[in-house]
């Protein structure tokens, strides 16, 4: 079932069901009163990433307090979708960008990796979770991606399970076409990995190649910024071996 853009969604925390009340927090009360100026009665979509999407309606039991009250399930909670996205951490405002377009084209999981010539850090996970919620409420999306903890990438290469495949973006690659590679894939559980601005130092190129788990794919003839290079490949990637197939 697809979502239906023309109401407002909102996610929540809590367990939702039928005539359970749920109270808006102060945030919340501020966008729904202040921002969106809903008032009593009025109708919303909520979704927690666990119980499907529900419509809901506002009760303003006094001045300074919306109740929310689950009436019916509008889309029932999908699978989480089982590409991982593995990146180098950005600049600020444009990991803002990465985190939420990422979410759009359809990853279940997101994990920093620390590579030798990474420009940015991951100094708030609270913050790029808040980013995969308001893309998951912009885009309709129910199941809500996890954002794990930071980890080098030469650690992440030796605990990665070889069921999984690694494809990587290489800006190294003599080739153009990243399709024959993709074709050969046989996996169903992948992991797209994109480097920083800087690319991939020469020794984490020899060790991303020495996995047999791993697979390197060129991006066309162009150096592409490593935000534009992920909506890229995740967009290859989703068409030729992925969920829009």
């Amino acid at each position: 079932m697809r979502a239906n853009f023309r109401m407002q969604r909102l996610y929540v925390s809590q367990s939702l069901r039928a005539g359970v009340s749920i109270e808006a927090d102060s945030d919340q009360f501020n966008y729904l009163a202040n921002v969106l100026r809903m008032g009593d009665g009025a109708e919303i979509l909520l979704f927690n990433g666990r119980d499907g999407e529900w419509k809901a309606k506002l009760s303003f039991p006094t001045r300074k307090k919306i109740m929310l009250v689950p009436l019916e399930e509008t889309r029932p909670q999908p699978e989480k979708p089982d590409l991982h996205y593995i990146f180098a951490p950005l600049k600020t405002g444009r990991l803002d960008y990465l985190v939420q377009k990422t979410v759009e084209m359809g990853a279940g999981v997101l994990r920093p990796v620390l590579t030798q010539h990474v420009q940015g850090k991951i100094t708030n996970l609270d913050k790029l979770r808040a980013n995969v919620i308001e893309a998951a409420e912009q885009c309709g999306i129910l199941a809500v991606p996890d954002v794990e903890e930071p980890v080098r990438l030469k650690d992440l290469m030796e605990d990665w399970s070889p069921s999984r495949r690694i494809i990587y973006c290489d800006e190294g690659d003599a080739g153009q076409n990243p399709l024959p590679a993709l074709q050969q894939i046989k996996e169903k559980q992948l992991a797209l990995l994109v480097g920083p601005e800087g690319g991939f130092s020469e020794e984490e190129r020899q060790l991303l190649r020495s996995k047999a788990f791993v697979t390197p794919i060129p991006l066309g003839p162009r150096i592409l910024r490593a935000d534009t290079a992920a909506v890229a490949a995740l967009a290859v990637i989703q068409a030729s071996i992925g969920d829009w197939k």
